[in-house]
């Protein structure tokens, strides 16, 4: 008994540090140091650009609490903090939604084999975005100012909202827009190609397979799609099955790099009191974008708004 009153209080330790060292659990505006600011408080709103930035998720439909960002993730959204574009200052506005669940909720991840029925996650998290996009608009802030954003689910998400709502925002910037598991690894797209990976996993999984497809047709039937869209080949999620993107209109899709250099230089990902190399990690291309060398796409990034707020 002695044994497990000691474990389970290493274990709150553990769980404590990882707290303090740099998960985030609440939405608000990034500070420059790459901490979260609550308020909602905006000055001068009509000479702002927001972007709001979505988290991705570790379970495709399913409501998970204490999970939102990392600071190692908000690094590189931190350093568009304060930039001016026609003397028009960014703020970016961290969104926490992943306690939200679908109307199906699978438990098994993204594996599920039956069709989907009712209202899923990714729809749910649009609809919460729409609502803060007219909080933003009633405190003042330009809609065509209001740039939706995302990494994986979230970069799924943003085409998604982008391609039903094209009105309601000023553009889109989707960072290796993916929601279905390791699909480019677990069913070797690099050596048996997209179409025989993607029937294997309709094989299996019939209903995840056809969510994914119908997601996409519903993205490509856009007339104008006006979205900035990073992939990276090596990315293990969908970074080789990312093709369908070029058959968006109004989409520019930028390729990171065939390697984990950008600019020849080492992506590093950076946490409060740790660093590491991007091709080192788990995820490895999947977070190509949150490596600190993929602030070379600031001026990008940067161009692309301009071109929005016009």
């Amino acid at each position: 008994m002695k044994k497990i009153f000691i474990i389970v209080i290493f274990s709150l330790i553990l769980c404590g540090n990882a707290f303090a060292n740099g998960k985030i659990l609440k939405s608000g505006f990034i500070t420059k140091s790459a901490s979260v600011n609550e308020s909602m408080n905006i000055n001068d709103p009509k000479n702002k650009i927001i972007i709001i930035y979505n988290h991705g998720q570790n379970k495709n439909d399913k409501g998970i609490k204490n999970e939102c960002i990392w600071v190692s993730q908000i690094r590189n959204k931190a350093s568009l903090v304060d930039l001016e574009i026609n003397s028009k200052k960014i703020m970016v506005y961290n969104f926490c939604t992943n306690h939200l669940a679908g109307d199906m909720s699978p438990k098994k991840y993204w594996k599920f084999k039956e069709p989907y029925e009712g209202i899923h996650k990714l729809d749910k998290r649009i609809e919460k975005n729409l609502e803060l996009v007219e909080k933003f608009v009633e405190i003042g802030v330009p809609r065509k100012q209001i740039i939706i954003s995302g990494h994986s689910c979230g970069g799924l998400l943003t085409l998604m909202l982008l391609a039903a709502h094209p009105e309601k925002v000023g553009g889109g910037i989707s960072y290796m827009q993916a929601c279905y598991g390791k699909l480019s690894k677990n069913y070797k797209v690099k050596k048996v190609g997209s179409e025989e990976a993607l029937a294997k996993f309709a094989k299996k999984y019939p209903g995840g397979a056809e969510l994914r497809q119908r997601q996409i047709d519903n993205i490509k039937k856009s007339n104008d799609m006006p979205v900035l869209a990073f992939t990276h080949p090596k990315d293990k999620y969908e970074g080789l099955l990312s093709d369908w993107l070029e058959d968006v209109p109004g989409v520019k899709r930028i390729v990171i790099s065939e390697d984990f250099k950008i600019n020849g230089k080492n992506c590093v990902m950076k946490g409060i009191d740790w660093e590491e190399k991007v091709s080192e990690r788990k995820n490895g291309g999947h977070e190509m974008n949150q490596g600190l060398c993929f602030q070379y796409y600031n001026p990008v990034i940067l161009d692309y708004i301009a071109s929005r707020i016009k």
